[in-house]
């Protein structure tokens, strides 16, 4: 089972809010979920970003692929940073 951290879409027309989840590649972007990992704003000046850390190194050390989105959002939020120092022994 190929498993994706991916965005799942929230909110109203014209007023998207994300959702930061763990899932099967195979399951549709609005569907079902294994965990929640955190919320993205893309609305607020500057945007919000609320990420649960331990989770997230947790599913990416058990092999989740984030997608080019989520590892920018990782990114910022310097998840990647750590994920990377964790898996080189630092």
């Amino acid at each position: 089972m190929a498993v994706k951290i991916r965005l799942k879409r929230m909110g109203a027309k014209k007023a998207p809010f994300y959702r930061v989840v763990v899932a099967d590649s195979r399951s549709p972007r609005d569907g079902r979920f294994i965990d929640l990992i955190g919320t993205y704003n893309p609305l607020t000046t500057p945007a919000e970003i609320k990420l649960n850390e331990e989770v997230a190194i947790k599913w990416l050390n058990n092999g989740a692929i984030p997608t080019d989105t989520v590892k920018n959002l990782f990114s910022k939020a310097g998840i990647m940073e750590k994920y990377h120092n964790l898996k080189q022994g630092k």
